[in-house]
């Protein structure tokens, strides 16, 4: 029976790029693996037809090969080609190893599940702690190496024994097809040994649960959401391994005065629509707890912003600040007393005389609007 075709096996084009002929694969080989479908034939030739897919399709040369020649470039020993049954099943480890273990049995190295789990913790700061930088201690329950066995699991005058399932490898082969697979051994969890005496402070584990405290300097800059990492501060590993990380999640409050958007600063400035209209100046405050003295020209529109640069937020392990940036409001008074509305009467009408040339622009294009309308 004639071969499909590579690329309609793997469900891909001729211009897939190789990680996408790869994620085809993958794909595929997880449905229709022998380990998963049970001895179904079916699902077996499927599976053999798409590894043979993936086995042409992810070599440039093979790859070449084929577009040119399709699969009689691969038949009998014309061309270096050997057919599926001759390849090479290393290329397929990298696939493989993410989810039947070590693929081949060419490695009896064991991974580092043994590795103390990492937490988490988070820290709330207030704006001015992540302006000026702040040293915080932190109290956690985590799991330590047990001292009574120095982290084995194992009773005082004892020694764990080697498994004689895996024979102290900590994987075991099984054959699935024409494949070998090599997995973690199911008695000794891929340690490679068993405890015969458990220690009685840890009950074996190795490791027991106790009170950490940790002084951790958080640096200035630092902003909503950043991650810090205290090496070898999270939880104990399992049969002396290495134990994992602490990290800390940082939340910023949110300030009365400022807001923030990365390493720059922003409030809004109320002043009164006299002070905008014949200008002043004002001192404004600023994160690092000054003062700053700015001046509002006459005929300054609300809305209008100031910059002050440098007076912002330090950008995160560089030395240089964001900037600071000023709003405008202008507060328009809800009630007049008596001689305010007498001034401002007055004021209107010297305006009708010589009224403001944006206003004026504004209601003559109107005119013209409502005439052709």
């Amino acid at each position: 029976m004639a071969k499909r075709d590579c690329y309609d096996v793997l469900g891909v084009t001729k211009s897939a790029s190789k990680e996408d002929i790869k994620k085809a694969y993958r794909k595929l080989a997880l449905k229709y693996h022998p380990d998963k479908t049970k001895g179904d034939k079916t699902s077996e030739e499927k599976f053999k037809e798409a590894s043979e897919a993936y086995h042409i399709l992810s070599d440039e040369k093979r790859k070449a090969n084929y577009d040119q020649f399709g699969h009689a470039a691969f038949e009998g020993a014309g061309g270096g080609g050997q057919g599926f049954g001759g390849f090479d099943t290393s290329s397929f480890s990298d696939i493989f190893e993410d989810f039947f273990g070590d693929f081949g049995g060419g490695s009896t190295s064991r991974r580092s599940s043994n590795r103390g789990n990492d937490l988490r913790y988070d820290v709330n700061i207030n704006l001015e702690d992540a302006y000026q930088g702040i040293q915080k201690e932190v109290k956690y329950t985590t799991y330590k190496s047990c001292l009574s066995c120095s982290g084995s699991g194992a009773a005082k005058g004892s020694k764990p024994v080697r498994c004689d399932y895996c024979s102290g490898r900590g994987k075991v082969r099984t054959n699935q097809g024409f494949f070998t697979v090599q997995q973690t051994c199911p008695q000794c969890s891929g340690y490679g040994e068993m405890i015969g005496s458990p220690c009685n402070k840890c009950n074996g584990n190795g490791k027991v649960q106790a009170n950490e405290n940790v002084t951790v300097k958080i640096p200035k800059g630092v902003d909503d959401g950043t991650r810090i990492r205290v090496s070898g501060k999270g939880e104990a590993g399992s049969k002396g391994g290495s134990s994992g990380d602490l990290y800390l999640f940082i939340s910023v409050d949110n300030h009365e005065i400022f807001k923030r958007s990365e390493e720059n600063l922003y409030y809004e400035l109320p002043i009164s629509f006299t002070n905008a209209a014949l200008g002043t100046s004002v001192e404004v405050p600023s994160i690092d707890g000054g003062k700053s003295k700015i001046k509002i020209p006459s005929g300054t529109q609300h809305g209008k912003q100031f910059r002050l640069k440098g007076k912002g937020m330090p950008i995160l392990r560089r030395n240089l600040f964001g900037d600071l940036y000023i709003r405008i409001n202008t507060q328009v008074p809800n009630s007049l007393s008596k001689r305010q509305r007498e001034i401002l009467e007055e004021f209107g009408e010297i305006e009708k005389n010589k009224p403001d040339p944006i206003i004026k622009n504004f209601f003559e294009k109107a005119k013209k609007f409502w005439k052709s309308s």
